[in-house]
């Protein structure tokens, strides 16, 4: 019964004394213990199978008992002790509140004290302060009365001088007795409501208006607008007049100014009328040459009465230009039908010639908004077509005047006043557009008559594959009218030219170009539409000289020269015109045109090797290869073909030497129709010997290594082909090896023949498959089991474009009969 209790108590305590985790793990961080009996897992049953874990150990169960005894009683005194410690807590807790209370009471007390005391030193502090207030306040508006009394004083003293001193003409004095005056003024503007100061303010406003009247009457009087006679020197009642106008409304000065710049060009308007013969474009020099004898005059006799601020002297050049503009746009109008080419840019070089003088004398502060458009400048170029040379005309133009020849002023794009009197003559650039239209159909002309009168490079000169010299004109007088253009006018002028540029790259394209070609034609004079659409087997085809080729090659140059220079061209015409036209420049077309002068050329030097080859080939196809009883060296046809190679290509390289890409290409479409052809005439090669098909492999093997090293043939210097070249006849040569393979394979077993077929060539076309049977010279019997054996083993074909595209490419190329059928549409579209 009593353990029973025992071991409901133990229970009942394990509950009570079951912790949370969280509370368990702060406990061992507060208190960490490697003590079994401190773990919150503790397991007697294990604890004790620890102490004692053999029955041998059980012999030592008295002083482990002991032990543990040992340590109950420390725990209990440890705990009574504890417990003991706990009593008194409470007790001196509550005697600590209390403390703290007390000490919080007094705290509160003495902050009450400090409080009062710092409300009643505020309040002393501010009788204290009220009446050194008082005092500054009464100071402050003291201050302000005797000021404003002051500036009364000054004032109403001032208006009474001004008025006297206008009455007597001593402008001297007024312009600095005036501006004192309006100073002060401004002081009383919140006075205006009180009728003194409101008097005293109309009276200045009357005294300006007075003073502006009579000083537009003395320069009335003293430079009268009818006449041109003018006194002889400056007045220093003017001058100081001049520094009152400064601080009167900015009328009076506008006035001021306008009055006298007319009354100095009424001089100009007479003597330029446009009944005189001194106004037309041939005489404009001096139209310039008087305007800077009139600035010199202007220096010398009225530098100084004007204020330096007023830049009279630019003002008066900037009207001057503006009415020079004006008449002489009248006056083209007028005698349009009188300008000629030569006079028109006399006149616009001479212009811009003047501007530009204008530019180094005067900084252009007094041009205002919409008076002059300026041309925006093109952004420096690294562009080699153009160094932005000055034309040769600006250049003498330049060298006449010394004063033009200083290297730090800006180039005429960064004039300000550049267009102020030149942009007159835009509207009348039709006249050099249509002119540079003729010179350059003249020159094409030219071009034409010396190519002729010239003939073809000669192969022995280094002239042979050169850009032809009428390229390099074209492209230099190009030059030249673009720079020309480009400083008469960046708008609609420009795109005119352009399109005047287009024209005449499409006609050296076409005439010196293209129409200097070699034609395809036979030693019987002409290409005649059966030559073109069949070759007579055995029959010798026409060659280029070797002449010929080198014409080929240098039109081939220059094509190129002009497709990267027209491009170079387009760019430069773009930084050349308005941002707002650049969209309207493109030269593609041209481009394209040059293109196309590449292609023809590359293709008639590929026809011209290719027809070469042609009689070779065509002797392969007609030897008896089933009477071949060894095998030799290379056959004649193949020594035939190397021949021609070595007699064409290294012409060909050596003129195109500058332009290798296109070298490349050329030997790229050679090996593209050479192959096929080959190909074909290998089919046409039947019936075939043992031993024959040994020799054709062997000339295939030598007809390969011939063409991959078609690139450096006859050359010291050995280069490696360029692998897309070697990657089309790698793979052409090896399929005609691969099909003279099959032919000499025997064909028994059927199956083992057939499936070697299908392996080798990986052909499944039965066409094919036909030609080489027979070229084996199987009979039709044999072929008939052989056909059904072949298209019951043949893999399943790939469906979409795959498959059919493999089968095209299998079957008999169509391009020997289709290429004739291009040359014609060719000859036909160039004669036409």
């Amino acid at each position: 019964m009593m353990e029973e209790e025992e071991l409901e108590f133990v229970e009942e305590l394990e509950a009570v004394l079951q912790l949370t985790p969280d509370v368990q793990l702060a406990i061992e961080q507060v208190f960490p213990s490697q003590d079994p009996l401190d773990r919150a897992d503790f397991n007697a049953v294990e604890y004790i199978n620890s102490l004692f874990p053999t029955e041998q150990s059980l012999a030592n169960i008295d002083e482990v008992v002991n032990k543990i005894r040992l340590k109950i009683r420390r725990l209990d005194d440890n705990i009574r002790t504890v417990v003991r410690g706990q009593t008194n807590v409470g007790q001196d807790g509550r005697q600590a509140l209390e403390e703290a209370q007390k000490a919080i009471q007094q705290l509160f007390g003495k902050i009450k004290d400090i409080k009062d005391k710092a409300e009643k030193s505020e309040q002393m502090v501010k009788e204290i302060t009220r009446d050194i207030k008082q005092l500054d306040h009464a100071k402050r508006h003291l201050t302000t009365s005797i000021t404003t009394l002051n500036h009364l004083h000054m004032l109403a003293g001032g208006v009474d001088s001004l008025e006297a001193m206008t009455r007597r003409r001593q402008y001297g004095e007024v312009a600095n007795l005036l501006q004192g005056v309006m100073n002060v003024l401004e002081h009383f503007h919140k006075y205006m409501g009180i009728p003194q100061i409101r008097q005293l303010s109309e009276r200045v406003k009357a005294a300006q208006t007075e003073l502006g009247q009579q000083i537009l009457a003395d320069f009335e009087e003293a430079f009268p607008s009818q006449g041109t006679k003018r006194p002889g020197g400056p007045s220093n009642v003017l001058r100081d007049a001049c520094l009152v106008a400064n601080i009167l409304d900015p009328r009076i000065k506008q006035e001021i100014i306008k009055k006298f710049i007319k009354q100095h060009l009424s001089e100009y308007l007479v003597l330029f009328q446009e009944n005189q013969d001194v106004a037309w474009l041939d005489k404009i020099d001096r139209r310039y040459a008087w305007i800077k004898r009139q600035l010199v005059d202007y220096e010398e006799k009225y530098g100084r009465m004007f204020p330096r601020e007023w830049y009279m002297t630019e003002r008066i050049a900037v009207e001057f230009c503006h009415v020079t503009r004006t008449e002489l746009a009248k006056i083209m109008r007028t005698r349009a039908k009188e300008i000629e080419v030569k006079l028109l840019l006399f006149a616009i070089q001479r212009t811009t010639n003047f501007e530009g003088f204008l530019a180094k004398r005067f900084s252009g502060c007094t041009l205002t908004d919409g008076t002059l458009k300026k041309l925006e400048s093109p952004p420096p170029s690294t562009n080699p077509f153009l160094e932005d040379e000055p034309a040769p005309e600006m250049e003498e133009l330049a060298a006449e005047k010394g004063d033009l020849d200083q290297p730090k002023k800006p180039k005429v794009p960064d004039n300000p006043f550049h267009g102020i009197v030149s942009k007159c003559f835009e509207p009348h650039l039709y006249v050099y557009i249509e002119s540079q239209d003729k010179n350059l159909g003249e020159l094409i002309d030219r071009f034409v008559a010396d190519f002729k009168a010239q003939g073809p490079p000669k192969p022995n000169t280094d002239e042979g594959g050169a850009v032809l010299p009428s390229c390099a004109d074209l492209f230099v007088y190009y030059k030249k009218c673009m720079v020309q253009c480009s400083q008469l006018s960046t708008g609609e002028p420009m795109i005119a030219l352009t399109t005047i540029f287009q024209k005449y790259l499409r006609e050296y394209a076409w005439k010196i170009l293209s129409g200097n070609l070699p034609k395809t034609t036979s030693s019987g004079g002409g290409l005649t539409i059966s030559s073109l659409l069949k070759e007579k087997e055995g029959s010798e085809v026409a060659k280029f000289t070797l002449e010929e080729l080198c014409l080929i090659c240098s039109i081939l140059s220059t094509a190129e020269y002009c497709l990267a220079t027209t491009q170079q061209l387009e760019e430069k015409l773009k930084e050349k015109v308005d941002v707002s036209l650049i969209e309207r420049i493109n030269l593609t077309g041209e481009m394209d045109t040059f293109s196309t002068v590449i292609s023809s050329s590359i293709q008639l030097l590929v026809q011209d090797l290719d027809a070469a080859c042609d009689p070779a080939l065509t002797a392969m196809s007609k030897m008896q290869w089933q009477n071949v009883e060894h095998v030799g060296d290379q056959s004649p046809y193949v020594t035939s073909v190397i021949l021609h190679i070595k007699q064409n290509v290294p012409i060909i390289r050596d003129n195109l030497a500058s332009t290798r890409k296109y070298f490349t290409q050329f030997c790229i479409k050679f090996a593209n129709s050479f192959i096929p052809k080959f190909i074909t005439h290998l089919f046409k090669c039947k019936p075939i010997s043992m031993v024959g098909a040994e020799q054709l492999l062997l000339d295939t093997h030598s007809l390969k290594m011939v063409l991959l090293d078609l690139p450096s043939i006859g050359s010291q210097v050995v280069r490696k082909a360029p692998a897309s070249y070697t990657k089309i006849v790698v793979k052409g040569m090896t399929r005609a090896e691969m099909i003279l393979k099959v032919v000499m394979a025997p064909h028994e077993p059927l199956v083992v023949f057939v499936d070697n077929y299908i392996k080798l060539l990986t052909d499944c076309n039965t066409e094919t498959f036909q030609k080489i049977l027979d070229m084996k010279g199987l009979k039709r019997s044999e072929q008939s089991n052989m056909l059904e054996l072949f298209r019951q083993r043949l893999p399943t074909p790939p469906s979409g474009p795959e498959g059919s595209s493999s089968l095209s490419l299998l079957a008999p190329t169509p391009e020997q009969e289709s290429s004739r059928i291009r040359k014609l549409e060719k000859l036909i579209k160039k004669r036409l």
